[in-house]
């Protein structure tokens, strides 16, 4: 399905959150702060990022404003286990898509995520969809103009 980055300095993250990922159809990449995470989203193809916070030598925020100069369209949802109003205003101010205070629900995670995956396949099909309707306004007038003719052969 998707490929997830998950960025955070608590082990127990970096161990079980992978898993239960891959379970779920994923493939994880790991990393325990935000430069780490930085260095394996350059070279690795992300699609979703799951990013704690508050890091050591590089936070979330820090890495979100990085991972959005390469790739705008990746989405990141943040996880914190100090919540506050101010940082989860902050979060979504700076373009997180999410915002998730741990100890994670699975089940909320899950939903999540599923619901990232479907935001992107809209945004994939977006100018798509712009083209048919350019195409189907450009060609409405032609295929009038051809009744008419059409019509005036037939009479």
């Amino acid at each position: 399905m998707s490929r997830i980055l998950i960025v955070d300095d608590e082990e127990d993250i970096l161990a079980t959150l992978p898993e239960v990922l891959s379970r779920w159809g994923h493939t994880t990449f790991t990393a325990a702060n935000g430069l780490e995470g930085l260095k394996v989203f350059k070279e690795q193809p992300i699609d979703f990022v799951i990013t704690d916070i508050k890091m050591p030598h590089m936070d979330g925020l820090e890495l979100l404003k990085k991972i959005q100069e390469i790739d705008k369209k990746t989405m990141v949802i943040f996880l914190t286990g100090y919540p506050s109003l101010d940082s989860a205003i902050s979060a979504m101010r700076s373009g997180a898509y999410d915002y998730l205070v741990k100890p994670v629900n699975l089940d909320e995670l899950k939903l999540r995520i599923e619901r990232g995956i479907e935001r992107t396949e809209h945004l994939k099909a977006l100018p798509l969809l712009r083209g048919l309707n350019w195409a189907l306004l450009v060609s409405i007038p032609l295929w009038l103009v051809l009744g008419i003719i059409l019509a005036k052969l037939l009479r």
